[in-house]
């Protein structure tokens, strides 16, 4: 067994003096220093560097027998072992993408020259680690050089910027090839939809019926990994982004803690909540990838004075005892009030969920209590991400409302909320943030949820996974951590996936699909103000 997960070194203290001010420090983004971090622990790596030993899996046969059914792992077995060929896995994908986007609508741009010129490019070189060669969907927020990067908005629709994120340069460094840019909520507030508010991407799983919420907003992600039109992805999240398309499309997602990877060129929503992670297959391809965006950025003040990455492809990788399952780390799983209560099928599969944690070797599944005035502090003070969103884009509101197309009303809000709201809701948010640590944490190391709330406001990490299925439609699960705790969420989410087959599952291609969006296209529905501003994260 290794030593204890990260979270165990983290002052807690400290970490909410940091929320502190970089909630404070929102209006002056970018160029106030944060306090550092507490940590008392070992140095850690993030292994980003070169081949990790845990970062190869050998394929499943249903895998062997289709490129684009190999997860990141299985891929990076094939690719390092030479039994298969960039070129060829790039190929699957983009024969996908032909044949079936035209109903899925997951891109909005396709770079497959591009990434065919980077294919090329990797032969060149030296091998970079398990993503070499890996076909990667980018969240269309995120920068991307020489490429159009739209937030899916009128107020970006020609931006082509002349650099990466940070995020996209460490997953090309380590290897990673750019296929594509993704549907999205309009500038990240809601399901993807055109910035006037009709519906693009479906869910993978009923391509068929544009009415089943794919989730938000980063849908195009999503529904290109679980379609099979690319091994992984990265998205983002300020109040469910990651978490809720992940749980509706059957995928593994992290969101990690504030700070742990960097934001720096990526279209903002709220500063002090904004988070990027991937939406993946299963666990370990969740820490492949993170570990190649994680780490300090000299660009993102949010990402210096942290405690060092652990080593998250290890977390990700089962521990067994003889041939007995155990736990990486004991862990007491924290059950919320209601959490099982009900007959529906999510609540027998969250039962069947817990039980199947509860026979691991180091878990302890235990009911906690809320804290105290928990409907109040996660409820109307959510509201006060407003202005943070408002601020930056005040000039294009006096430009032109209709830049703001479906998504206009939050923008409003933002700009119209008090300062005695906003202020009055910022020490509510650190309230939450010490409770949450000090009550809630006080009683487990790993708390199950019903929804990404309270933990995207306050910047601990979220691991979302799938637990079941009801009426052909994923059921998934959410699990919230403590500060930089992600190794600690990614050995549970391993251990149960081990025991399970909920997250192979892959959902059926398309009927009569076609590459041209056409009359299907036009006819899908589109979202009114309202719906959109109840949506909004």
């Amino acid at each position: 067994m290794s030593a204890g997960p990260q979270d165990v070194h983290v002052d807690r203290r400290s970490f909410v003096a940091r929320m502190a001010v970089l909630s404070a420090g929102a209006a002056v983004a970018g160029t106030v220093g944060l306090p550092r971090v507490a940590y008392g622990g070992p140095a850690a790596t993030t292994g980003r560097t070169g081949p990790h030993p845990d970062a190869y899996t050998p394929p499943r046969p249903e895998a062997l027998a289709d490129p684009a059914e190999l997860t990141v792992a299985e891929a990076a077995y094939l690719l390092r072992a030479g039994t298969l060929r960039p070129e060829t896995l790039l190929e699957a994908y983009l024969d996908r993408i032909a044949a079936f986007d035209g109903t899925y609508q997951a891109f909005n741009l396709v770079l497959g020259e591009q990434a065919a010129a980077a294919v090329r490019a990797l032969r060149r070189g030296h091998y970079h680690g398990p993503l070499h060669g890996i076909p990667l969907a980018i969240k269309d927020n995120y920068y991307t050089s020489g490429a159009l990067t739209t937030a899916n908005s009128f107020v970006f629709a020609d931006f082509v910027p002349p650099f990466d994120a940070t995020a996209v340069a460490r997953l090309r460094s380590a290897g990673g090839i750019v296929l594509g840019k993704t549907q999205m909520g309009p500038l990240a507030t809601t399901r993807a939809t055109t910035p006037s508010g009709v519906v693009t991407t479906v869910n993978a799983w009923t391509p068929d019926d544009p009415s089943t919420n794919p989730g938000g907003s980063s849908t195009g992600t999503a529904t290109a990994v679980a379609a099979r039109l690319a091994t992984s992805g990265i998205g983002t999240q300020t109040g469910g982004s990651i978490t809720a398309p992940s749980n509706a499309q059957n995928l593994t997602g992290l969101k990690p803690t504030m700070g742990r990877a960097s934001l720096y060129g990526i279209v903002p929503l709220t500063y002090s909540r904004d988070h990027p992670g991937p939406l993946a297959r299963d666990a370990k391809d969740a820490a492949i990838m993170l570990a190649a965006m994680a780490g300090p950025d000299a660009a993102d003040p949010r990402t210096q004075g942290l405690p060092p990455v652990p080593d998250l492809v290890a977390a990700a990788t089962p521990v067994y005892r003889g041939k007995r399952l155990t736990l990486r780390w004991p862990t007491r799983i924290g059950v919320v009030p209601g959490y099982t209560s009900g007959s529906s099928p999510a609540a027998a599969a969250r039962r069947e969920f817990l039980s199947t944690l509860a026979g691991v070797p180091g878990v302890s599944v235990v009911d906690v209590t809320l804290p105290d005035e928990w409907d109040l502090l996660t409820g109307r003070f959510n509201d006060v991400r407003l202005p943070e969103r408002s601020e930056p884009f005040v000039p294009y509101l006096r430009q032109d409302l209709r830049l703001f197309g479906v998504s206009l009303t939050s923008w409003l809000q933002g700009a119209l909320m008090g300062a005695d709201e906003y202020v009055t809701g910022q020490r509510a948010k650190l309230v939450l943030l010490t409770r949450v640590l000090d009550s809630l944490f006080a009683q487990c190391d790993v708390v199950v949820q019903t929804s990404p709330v309270p933990f995207d406001i306050v910047g601990l990490p979220e691991l979302a996974l799938p637990i079941g299925f009801s009426g052909g439609l994923p059921i998934g699960a959410i699990l919230g951590g403590l500060p930089y705790a992600e190794d600690r969420l990614l050995a549970v989410a391993a251990a149960y996936q081990s025991l399970t087959d909920w997250h192979w599952r892959r959902p059926a291609d398309p009927v009569g699909a076609a590459s041209a969006r056409g009359p299907a296209a036009a006819a899908r529905p589109r979202l009114t103000a309202d719906e959109a501003a109840e949506q909004s994260q």
